[in-house]
Protein backbone atom coordinates (compact mmCIF):
# COMPACT_ATOMS: atom_id res chain seq x y z
CA UNK A 1 0.00 0.00 0.00
CA UNK A 2 1.43 3.37 -1.32
CA UNK A 3 1.50 6.49 0.80
CA UNK A 4 -1.41 7.75 -1.28
CA UNK A 5 -3.16 4.75 -0.26
CA UNK A 6 -3.16 4.94 3.01
CA UNK A 7 -3.96 8.68 3.05
CA UNK A 8 -7.52 7.92 0.93
CA UNK A 9 -7.89 4.82 3.28
CA UNK A 10 -7.44 7.16 6.67
CA UNK A 11 -9.22 9.81 5.27
CA UNK A 12 -12.27 6.98 4.91
CA UNK A 13 -12.41 5.92 8.61
CA UNK A 14 -15.68 6.65 10.97
CA UNK A 15 -15.15 10.03 12.85
CA UNK A 16 -13.98 9.44 16.43
CA UNK A 17 -16.68 10.36 19.39
CA UNK A 18 -15.57 12.20 22.06
CA UNK A 19 -17.76 13.40 25.06
CA UNK A 20 -16.50 15.98 27.57
CA UNK A 21 -16.30 15.65 31.62
CA UNK A 22 -18.19 18.39 33.57
CA UNK A 23 -19.18 21.93 31.84
CA UNK A 24 -17.25 22.96 29.12
CA UNK A 25 -16.35 26.80 28.76
CA UNK A 26 -17.66 27.98 25.46
CA UNK A 27 -14.52 29.81 24.55
CA UNK A 28 -12.53 26.69 25.62
CA UNK A 29 -14.95 24.95 22.84
CA UNK A 30 -15.02 27.60 20.42
CA UNK A 31 -10.54 27.17 20.49
CA UNK A 32 -10.87 23.53 20.46
CA UNK A 33 -12.85 23.09 17.44
CA UNK A 34 -10.96 25.82 15.48
CA UNK A 35 -7.60 24.11 16.21
CA UNK A 36 -9.36 20.43 15.27
CA UNK A 37 -10.34 21.68 12.23
CA UNK A 38 -7.55 23.17 10.87
CA UNK A 39 -5.47 20.28 11.48
CA UNK A 40 -8.09 18.23 9.71
CA UNK A 41 -7.36 20.31 6.71
CA UNK A 42 -3.50 20.73 7.77
CA UNK A 43 -2.63 17.51 8.96
CA UNK A 44 -4.90 15.11 8.07
CA UNK A 45 -6.28 14.49 11.97
CA UNK A 46 -8.93 12.22 12.30
CA UNK A 47 -12.61 14.01 12.29
CA UNK A 48 -15.06 14.34 15.19
CA UNK A 49 -17.70 14.60 16.66
CA UNK A 50 -17.65 16.42 20.40
CA UNK A 51 -20.25 15.88 22.64
CA UNK A 52 -20.32 18.68 25.25
CA UNK A 53 -22.56 20.54 28.13
CA UNK A 54 -22.24 24.27 28.63
CA UNK A 55 -22.56 26.53 31.66
CA UNK A 56 -25.72 28.91 30.89
CA UNK A 57 -24.27 30.82 28.02
CA UNK A 58 -25.28 33.13 24.74
CA UNK A 59 -24.17 33.20 21.97
CA UNK A 60 -24.41 35.34 18.68
CA UNK A 61 -23.90 34.06 14.82
CA UNK A 62 -23.00 36.10 11.83
CA UNK A 63 -27.22 37.02 11.40
CA UNK A 64 -27.17 37.99 14.99
CA UNK A 65 -29.20 41.31 15.81
CA UNK A 66 -28.78 43.30 19.06
CA UNK A 67 -32.75 43.18 19.36
CA UNK A 68 -32.27 39.02 20.05
CA UNK A 69 -30.57 39.57 22.78
CA UNK A 70 -33.33 40.55 25.33
CA UNK A 71 -31.51 39.93 28.86
CA UNK A 72 -27.89 39.09 29.03
CA UNK A 73 -27.97 37.53 31.91
CA UNK A 74 -25.52 34.96 31.36
CA UNK A 75 -22.05 35.73 29.87
CA UNK A 76 -22.30 36.07 26.09
CA UNK A 77 -19.98 35.29 23.21
CA UNK A 78 -19.56 35.71 19.00
CA UNK A 79 -19.61 32.44 18.23
CA UNK A 80 -18.92 32.97 14.28
CA UNK A 81 -21.29 30.35 13.45
CA UNK A 82 -24.04 31.04 10.91
CA UNK A 83 -27.65 31.63 12.50
CA UNK A 84 -28.80 34.22 15.07
CA UNK A 85 -29.03 34.21 19.10
CA UNK A 86 -28.71 30.74 20.68
CA UNK A 87 -29.05 29.52 24.25
CA UNK A 88 -26.57 26.64 25.64
CA UNK A 89 -26.80 25.41 29.26
CA UNK A 90 -26.97 22.33 31.18
CA UNK A 91 -29.32 19.40 30.47
CA UNK A 92 -28.61 20.49 26.90
CA UNK A 93 -26.59 17.90 24.60
CA UNK A 94 -24.29 19.96 22.38
CA UNK A 95 -22.46 17.83 19.39
CA UNK A 96 -19.56 19.71 17.18
CA UNK A 97 -19.47 17.68 14.17
CA UNK A 98 -16.02 18.17 12.69
CA UNK A 99 -15.83 16.65 9.11
CA UNK A 100 -13.90 16.34 5.72
CA UNK A 101 -16.32 18.19 3.26
CA UNK A 102 -14.14 17.52 0.26
CA UNK A 103 -15.36 13.79 0.70
CA UNK A 104 -18.94 12.80 0.52
CA UNK A 105 -20.19 11.13 3.73
CA UNK A 106 -23.13 8.50 3.34
CA UNK A 107 -26.30 10.67 1.91
CA UNK A 108 -24.28 14.02 2.04
CA UNK A 109 -22.35 15.06 -0.93
CA UNK A 110 -19.14 16.29 -1.04
CA UNK A 111 -19.00 20.38 -0.83
CA UNK A 112 -22.26 20.42 -0.35
CA UNK A 113 -23.41 23.10 2.74
CA UNK A 114 -26.62 22.84 2.14
CA UNK A 115 -27.01 19.18 1.92
CA UNK A 116 -24.57 18.70 5.26
CA UNK A 117 -27.29 20.99 7.43
CA UNK A 118 -29.93 18.63 5.82
CA UNK A 119 -27.63 16.10 7.29
CA UNK A 120 -27.67 17.51 10.57
CA UNK A 121 -31.31 17.77 10.44
CA UNK A 122 -31.90 14.35 9.54
CA UNK A 123 -29.59 12.92 11.76
CA UNK A 124 -31.78 14.66 14.89
CA UNK A 125 -35.24 13.57 13.33
CA UNK A 126 -33.52 10.01 13.51
CA UNK A 127 -32.49 9.89 17.22
CA UNK A 128 -35.43 11.75 18.20
CA UNK A 129 -37.49 9.10 16.60
CA UNK A 130 -35.61 6.99 19.11
CA UNK A 131 -37.53 8.09 21.60
CA UNK A 132 -40.81 7.95 19.57
CA UNK A 133 -40.42 11.72 19.39
CA UNK A 134 -41.74 13.41 16.03
CA UNK A 135 -39.17 15.68 15.40
CA UNK A 136 -39.73 18.03 11.85
CA UNK A 137 -38.09 20.68 9.56
CA UNK A 138 -40.51 23.67 9.05
CA UNK A 139 -39.97 26.25 5.93
CA UNK A 140 -38.13 29.28 6.91
CA UNK A 141 -37.33 28.22 10.77
CA UNK A 142 -34.04 26.97 11.73
CA UNK A 143 -34.07 23.65 13.50
CA UNK A 144 -35.45 20.95 14.24
CA UNK A 145 -39.60 21.04 15.76
CA UNK A 146 -41.83 19.34 17.19
CA UNK A 147 -46.14 19.84 18.24
CA UNK A 148 -46.48 20.01 21.90
CA UNK A 149 -49.51 17.72 22.71
CA UNK A 150 -50.64 20.25 25.72
CA UNK A 151 -51.08 23.32 23.29
CA UNK A 152 -51.31 22.03 19.71
CA UNK A 153 -48.31 24.52 19.18
CA UNK A 154 -45.20 24.39 17.67
CA UNK A 155 -41.59 24.16 20.16
CA UNK A 156 -38.37 23.86 19.10
CA UNK A 157 -36.12 21.19 20.15
CA UNK A 158 -32.93 21.45 18.64
CA UNK A 159 -30.52 24.14 17.05
CA UNK A 160 -28.49 24.08 14.40
CA UNK A 161 -25.53 26.29 13.24
CA UNK A 162 -22.40 25.89 11.42
CA UNK A 163 -19.41 26.95 9.81
CA UNK A 164 -17.17 25.61 6.91
CA UNK A 165 -13.29 26.93 7.06
CA UNK A 166 -11.58 25.42 4.24
CA UNK A 167 -14.34 22.61 3.48
CA UNK A 168 -13.90 21.42 7.23
CA UNK A 169 -17.23 21.91 8.98
CA UNK A 170 -17.07 22.82 12.92
CA UNK A 171 -19.98 24.12 15.06
CA UNK A 172 -22.89 22.01 14.65
CA UNK A 173 -26.20 20.63 16.70
CA UNK A 174 -27.85 21.18 20.18
CA UNK A 175 -30.75 19.39 21.29
CA UNK A 176 -32.67 20.02 24.41
CA UNK A 177 -32.71 17.00 26.85
CA UNK A 178 -33.57 18.81 30.47
CA UNK A 179 -32.13 22.29 30.08
CA UNK A 180 -34.08 25.01 32.22
CA UNK A 181 -36.18 26.51 29.37
CA UNK A 182 -36.96 29.83 31.15
CA UNK A 183 -33.12 30.53 30.12
CA UNK A 184 -34.19 30.69 26.95
CA UNK A 185 -35.89 33.99 27.64
CA UNK A 186 -32.72 35.62 27.66
CA UNK A 187 -32.85 35.49 23.60
CA UNK A 188 -35.13 35.34 20.44
CA UNK A 189 -33.85 31.80 19.87
CA UNK A 190 -32.43 31.58 16.35
CA UNK A 191 -34.17 34.86 16.07
CA UNK A 192 -37.73 33.17 15.78
CA UNK A 193 -40.60 34.72 17.66
CA UNK A 194 -43.92 33.31 18.27
CA UNK A 195 -43.18 29.90 19.15
CA UNK A 196 -41.56 28.31 22.08
CA UNK A 197 -38.73 25.78 23.67
CA UNK A 198 -39.00 22.59 24.69
CA UNK A 199 -37.04 19.14 25.56
CA UNK A 200 -37.13 15.61 26.00
CA UNK A 201 -38.30 15.97 29.82
CA UNK A 202 -40.53 18.52 29.13
CA UNK A 203 -42.37 16.12 26.72
CA UNK A 204 -42.33 13.67 29.15
CA UNK A 205 -39.56 11.22 28.30
CA UNK A 206 -37.29 10.89 31.15
CA UNK A 207 -34.24 10.71 29.08
CA UNK A 208 -30.70 11.29 30.21
CA UNK A 209 -27.43 12.81 28.44
CA UNK A 210 -26.28 8.97 28.15
CA UNK A 211 -29.28 8.08 26.59
CA UNK A 212 -29.05 10.94 23.73
CA UNK A 213 -25.56 10.36 23.19
CA UNK A 214 -26.40 6.21 22.39
CA UNK A 215 -29.26 7.48 20.15
CA UNK A 216 -26.82 10.22 18.40
CA UNK A 217 -24.54 7.42 18.07
CA UNK A 218 -26.58 5.10 16.40
CA UNK A 219 -28.87 7.25 14.15
CA UNK A 220 -24.92 8.51 12.37
CA UNK A 221 -24.25 5.83 10.44
CA UNK A 222 -28.16 6.13 8.45
CA UNK A 223 -27.00 10.00 7.43
CA UNK A 224 -23.66 9.95 7.53
CA UNK A 225 -22.61 6.37 6.73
Amino acid sequence: MTATDISHHLAWQAPEWRAADGLIDYPVALEAMRAHAAAIRAEGAPERVWLVEHPPTYTAGTSSTPEGLVDPRFPVYDAGRGGQWTYHGPGQRTAYVMLDLDRPHGTVRARDIRAYVHGLEEWIIRALDRFNIRGERREGRVGIWVVNPATGGEDKIAAIGVRVTRWVSWHGIAINVEPELGHFGGIVPCGIRGHGVTSLVALGIPATMEDMDVALKSAWPEVFG
